[in-house]
């Protein structure tokens, strides 16, 4: 699992994709700290990494959090955040499995690259990239892989010695 690199200044809004996420009920928004301990719930209920409600909690000791959610009829399908683990890196995103493949998880990443470059940001490192979704990455934001980047970063992290590239 490589690092992936995203030129931020690439990066378009697409109104288009908001759009038709409105249509189908769907709002993308920045998380506000009370909507911390909802995505904490939806993480483990969605059988995601453990690990990842530690980086939520990180995203959300941020004013403003850097957490963006998929809410449709008041409850979150997904997430997204930055500058959760390290500075300059995008993720964990999850996006519910009965709500994928609508566009969700695009629309959430692009929040939060959007938001990045805003912050002055002119590149994003998408950690750990899983090799499904590189060429959703690759396809939709250029991004590109980083060659020796595993572990990278997160060598000093507990229990990577039980990880596989």
């Amino acid at each position: 699992m490589a690092d992936m690199l995203v030129k931020l200044y690439d990066v378009q809004e697409k109104r288009e994709l908001y759009e038709k996420l409105q249509k189908k009920g769907i709002c993308i928004k920045r998380a506000l700290g009370l909507d911390a301990s909802l995505v904490y719930r939806f993480i483990e209920e969605n059988e995601f990494s453990a690990r990842w409600v530690d980086e939520c909690r990180v995203a959300f000791s941020f004013q403003p959090s850097t957490c963006y959610i998929a809410v449709k009829e008041s409850r979150i399908i997904g997430f997204c955040c930055y500058d959760a683990t390290f500075r300059d890196f995008l993720g964990p995103l999850g996006v519910k499995k009965s709500e994928r493949s609508q566009g969700i998880g695009e629309a959430l990443l692009r929040k939060c690259m959007l938001s990045m470059r805003e912050s002055g940001y002119g590149y994003a490192m998408i950690g750990w990239a899983d090799p499904k979704a590189a060429p959703m990455y690759e396809k939709r934001f250029g991004a590109v892989r980083i060659p020796g980047s595993f572990p990278g970063i997160y060598s000093n992290m507990v229990g990577i010695e039980e990880m596989e590239e």
